[in-house]
């Protein structure tokens, strides 16, 4: 078998497969299960697990919960479509370089489809419980006024979802950078996905994903489907910012694809606090 030599290594390694560009049908399939399960995850942790009686997961449990969907379909299938299972990740990903713009129409709607199927489902679970009411128990809708959790107004959650999003879009593009350390961007996205909940539950629901958004309120319909424009309209513009920024930010080329290339670990090109090359040193003779 051939081997790679890195240069920070003491050993050599196997030489890395090179990755597989998988068709577009298996990765809208598996942006669509990603999707799904961060609503019937997140949004189910909400509505069956938060406020359950004396045991109930709370707010840290939910913002767990979405984190830890996220991080799961990252290590399952990002390899496959780069794991966005977010409209809005897809479109600060496109603006970084990092993912083709002809897709993204397609990621749109496996997405879109995906978050209202998570939600159909958990309404189907939701509604087999006595005390379940649409009215009154939700699906972890997202809005803003007095649909906002703590009352928060308009100005309030459009400036929160679009910050919250752009900052989400710089830890992706940031741990899935070529010159990150290798194998953990999934857990810092994962991570930092549970953060932004933290912060962010009181104010809307928290969304930065509009396809989380839309399908919560397409069964809900009312108030959460009046005001779903502005998880759309901000998660987008903080995406944007983030995506047109962040090569100019760090230097990057943007040339390397979500949880693909990018995490290859011979494409490391720093070390903790030093900067190496990415050109693999001479192999000693055998």
């Amino acid at each position: 078998m051939s081997t790679t030599y890195l240069p920070t290594a003491t050993a050599f390694l196997p030489d890395e497969p090179a990755p597989v560009q998988a068709a577009l049908s298996r990765r809208l399939a598996v942006e669509f299960i990603g999707t799904f399960w961060l609503v019937l995850g997140g949004c189910g942790s909400a509505v069956l697990a938060a406020g359950f009686p004396k045991v109930g997961i709370g707010l840290l449990g939910v913002s767990l919960a979405f984190g830890l969907t996220v991080l799961t379909m990252a290590f399952a299938f990002g390899h496959i479509s780069g794991g966005h299972f977010n409209p809005a990740v897809s479109l600060g990903l496109w603006l970084g370089g990092r993912f083709s713009g002809r897709f993204l129409l397609p990621y749109w709607a496996a997405q879109v489809v995906g978050g209202l199927a998570g939600a159909g489902l958990l309404y189907v679970i939701a509604s087999g419980s006595p005390t379940y009411s649409s009215s009154v128990n939700g699906l972890a809708a997202n809005g803003y006024g007095a649909a906002s959790p703590g009352g928060y107004s308009l100005l309030a959650c459009f400036v929160t979802e679009t910050v919250l999003t752009m900052l989400f879009l710089y830890i992706i593009l940031g741990a899935t950078d070529s010159r990150a350390a290798k194998g953990f961007g999934p857990i810092a996205i994962g991570l930092g996905l549970t953060l932004i909940h933290l912060l962010s539950i009181p104010v809307t629901n928290t969304s930065v994903n509009p396809a989380r958004s839309l399908g919560p309120a397409l069964i809900l319909g009312g108030v959460a489907l009046q005001q779903v424009w502005l998880f759309w309209v901000a998660p987008l513009l903080g995406a944007a910012l983030a995506g047109g920024s962040y090569q100019w930010l760090t230097g990057s080329e943007g040339a390397e694809p979500v949880a693909s290339v990018a995490q290859r670990i011979s494409r490391a090109t720093t070390t903790i606090g030093d900067v190496t090359t990415s050109t693999p040193a001479p192999r000693p003779e055998a």
